[in-house]
């Protein structure tokens, strides 16, 4: 029999200034009657991403504020339990939105249904999901590379940036990332193939940068803002992309405005904030072609997995100070 009851984490509170735990709530809570079209899921992943932050404030945004005592919005991955949806049934694996929760109701409208007998499910919520295809976008639809560019990533280690790099040398880029400690820059260049990777906590941001891009910068994948986008500029290219990702930088209220907005003009720049789930039509080409290769093995990742529901908020604080490695994880069964 389903259990009627389920425990989640709620917004308790709206931070100032960098998240604390006591900004979240673990609650148990009621199961909703299962209705027509719905679909009945026990959780086996949570995905904790950066966007939640933003979500967390009430500063006007793309999307909907998260509202104080509702669940944590976030991405999920697990089994089927019970259906009144005629696509699902009981023991399917699904993608959805069912948030910081071991369980949940969901319409099945808002499931995607996958195989995970070749690629693991928790892949389903970083390589070969909405990082992924953030990566696989951005790349492919504002920055268009072409062989022998050379293309900038930031939080080149991260669940994003790693897939953006290897995507770039498959196109024949120069690829260089930013990364914050010696042992994440010797994973991006070891182990996904980046040809340089900057830490930028070493204090030489300016001149690491100029020697890694010799015949300056083509395009940036931006996924942190501040001072590593800002240095950047001056390096770019006549006519040079930018793929704005994120602003991790200034997610706690830091001041992330620009020095070199100049070089916007001087280098003729392109210069394009987006949102992937605004380009839902493009998502079965992405993830088609991101899932063959994470199954032939051609694009690697790493996860970071905290352990249980309790953990997420550390995890999730821990993630905003780049505490993890690769996508970030909560592990739920």
């Amino acid at each position: 029999m389903t259990a009627a009851t389920y425990q989640r984490v709620v917004l308790a509170s709206r931070p100032r200034g960098e998240v604390q735990p006591d900004n979240f709530s673990l609650e148990t809570a009621q199961l909703p009657a299962l209705g027509e079209g719905q679909v009945l899921v026990r959780n086996h992943y949570l995905s904790l991403d950066p966007y939640m932050r933003g979500r967390m404030s009430e500063a006007k945004s793309y999307a909907a504020t998260q509202a104080i005592g509702e669940t944590m919005i976030g991405g999920t991955a697990g089994e089927v339990l019970e259906s009144k949806h005629p696509k699902f049934a009981a023991g399917d694996m699904v993608v959805g939105m069912l948030g910081w929760a071991d369980m949940g109701v969901a319409d099945g409208a808002t499931l995607r249904k996958v195989d995970a007998s070749h690629i693991p499910l928790s892949a389903f919520l970083g390589v070969a999901g909405m990082p992924g295809m953030t990566a696989w976008y951005g790349l492919n639809h504002i920055m268009k590379p072409k062989a022998g560019d050379t293309i900038l990533v930031s939080a080149a280690s991260g669940a994003v940036g790693s897939v953006v790099g290897q995507l770039a040398k498959m196109q024949g880029c120069r690829v260089v990332g930013i990364a914050g400690v010696p042992e994440k820059c010797a994973y991006v260049v070891d182990e996904l193939g980046f040809d340089a990777c900057i830490d930028y906590k070493a204090g030489k941001l300016v001149e690491d940068l100029a020697a890694a891009t010799p015949d300056g910068i083509d395009a940036i994948f931006e996924n942190v803002g501040g001072a590593g986008f800002d240095c950047a500029l001056p390096r770019m290219n006549a006519f040079g992309r930018v793929a704005l990702c994120g602003m991790i930088a200034g997610y706690n209220g830091e001041d992330v405005s620009i020095r070199n907005m100049r070089f916007m003009l001087t280098s003729r720049l392109t210069i394009r904030g987006f949102i992937v789930s605004e380009h839902l039509d493009l998502w079965p080409q992405g993830l088609g072609e991101l899932g063959a290769l994470v199954a032939s093995g051609k694009l690697k990742y790493r996860e970071t997995v905290a352990p249980d529901l309790a953990s997420a908020p550390d995890a999730f604080i821990g993630l905003l100070k780049g505490r993890n490695f690769g996508k970030q994880l909560v592990k739920l069964i």
